[in-house]
């Protein structure tokens, strides 16, 4: 590790709000892939008459575990739990429900209040409040990372391409930008999820198309500043191709501000997919996500969890992505790492 490397990193430690809000956003994250460990309708483990199983990986019948008919076993059914208490035990996850798992022995009409079984309530089709965050959560940064890498692998691309070589090339691309920014990308994105079905590759695509722009000029303006550096004309003469030049000698630099505004693309690709789900134009219906979530409390104003959940867990999430923002900006500060 290079001695900046290490002031960098340490002026990124300084900013104690966006070095928590870091290690909290990577726990939220990592926690959330394990969506199926914390949420799920099936036991993590069985062991039931001497063997192992493994529910919450394959599907057995219920002829399995001592029931009467050979169709997947329905874990939740007190018949097959007592049969499985009768010759062995099942290790739950800590929430007895899954995304789609609808709670049918609920007194109270849905949405139904919290309580001991459903502690952030039920929505408005009787499924879990809690696991529906848990892996809505995991589908939204999941679908924010994918959407930020890609858009910004093609941005600074054609930052790239425009910066280092100017001129004509410079020219035509600014114009394209300009036109290409001036479309009415609801409109558009409105037109598109009406003629495709939706799905997370699709719109990830339609997303695509109008989030790679944000990066151009930032990489445009480092290649434009560094073509002309010392050292990369002493690279040109040496015989060193452009492409070479460019990846060892000028991307270095435009790298920089890059980083610096990752975390809040992030968030915009968040907030992107959170809002076309608030719409209806994005995921399929039933689909766990933040924009979902949001939409159920908006039509249910007579169950506040709903939009309080969706509104708390919206709002974490884009102050942690905020704050670490702040900080990776303070660690790329010359006035503060020198």
């Amino acid at each position: 590790m290079s001695p900046l490397t290490r002031r960098r990193l340490d002026a990124f430690r300084r900013n104690r709000r966006g070095w928590v809000s870091f290690w909290l956003f990577l726990a939220v994250f990592v926690a959330t892939l394990g969506a199926e460990l914390i949420c799920n309708d099936r036991p993590i483990l069985v062991r039931y008459d001497g063997a192992f199983y493994v529910p919450i990986l394959r599907d057995y019948p219920e002829t399995t575990f001592g029931g009467d008919f050979k169709t997947w076993t329905e874990y939740r059914d007190p018949y097959v739990s007592q049969k499985i208490a009768e010759k062995g035990w099942a290790l739950w996850p800590m929430v007895r429900f899954a995304a789609d798992t609808i709670n049918y022995d609920r007194v109270r009409p849905h949405p139904a209040p919290p309580d001991g079984e459903n502690w952030l309530g039920t929505d408005d089709q009787g499924r879990d409040v809690l696991a529906r965050l848990v892996y809505g959560l995991r589908l939204s940064l999941l679908f924010g990372l994918a959407l930020s890498l890609v858009s910004t692998v093609i941005g600074i691309a054609m930052g790239a391409v425009q910066g280092y070589f100017g001129g004509v090339v410079d020219m035509v691309g600014q114009r394209f930008l300009e036109i290409w920014g001036g479309l009415p990308q609801l409109l558009i994105l409105i037109i598109v999820a009406s003629m495709i079905a939706p799905g997370f590759w699709t719109l990830l695509g339609v997303l695509v198309l109008f989030s790679w722009t944000s990066l151009v000029g930032v990489v445009r303006a480092e290649f434009l500043r560094a073509r002309n550096f010392d050292y990369v004309r002493a690279a040109k003469a040496l015989g060193m191709g452009d492409l070479q030049v460019m990846a060892r000698h000028v991307l270095p630099n435009a790298m920089v501000a890059t980083l610096t505004f990752l975390p809040f693309i992030l968030n915009g690709s968040i907030v992107s997919l959170t809002a076309l789900d608030f719409l209806g134009l994005g995921l399929p219906p039933g689909s766990a996500s933040l924009g979902e979530l949001l939409s159920q409390g908006k039509s249910n104003l007579q169950a506040p969890w709903l939009g309080i959940t969706g509104f708390v867990a919206v709002a974490a999430i884009l102050s942690l992505l905020v704050f670490v923002g702040e900080a990776v900006r303070d660690a790329f500060d010359p006035r503060k790492t020198s």
